[in-house]
């Protein structure tokens, strides 16, 4: 199990991009999380899972839906959160 933070800048609000997350991560598994849209404009996302799902969630962000324009994606790695339940929308 792994687990990562993903800030994604860019136009990313107001174009769908958090219910694509959450159907790209329902898609690849047992993903566990969640997304949200940040006041500056941004999405943040944790991604916890098995290696391949969750390195193919954080690699998906780079593209986005085609409704979003994604100009950067920050990704840092972290401590895998027992407490953290299936994946969801805040």
């Amino acid at each position: 199990m792994i687990q990562r933070h993903v800030l994604i800048t860019g136009k990313v609000q107001g174009v769908g991009f958090r219910a694509a997350v959450l159907n790209q991560a329902m898609l690849l598994g047992d993903l566990k999380g969640w997304v949200r849209n940040l006041n500056a404009g941004q999405v943040e996302a944790v991604f916890c899972g098995e290696e391949q799902a969750v390195l193919k969630m954080v690699q998906w962000c780079s593209d986005g839906p085609s409704s979003s324009e994604v100009q950067d994606v920050a990704v840092s790695e972290q401590e895998p959160d027992a407490d953290l339940g299936s994946f969801t929308v805040r």
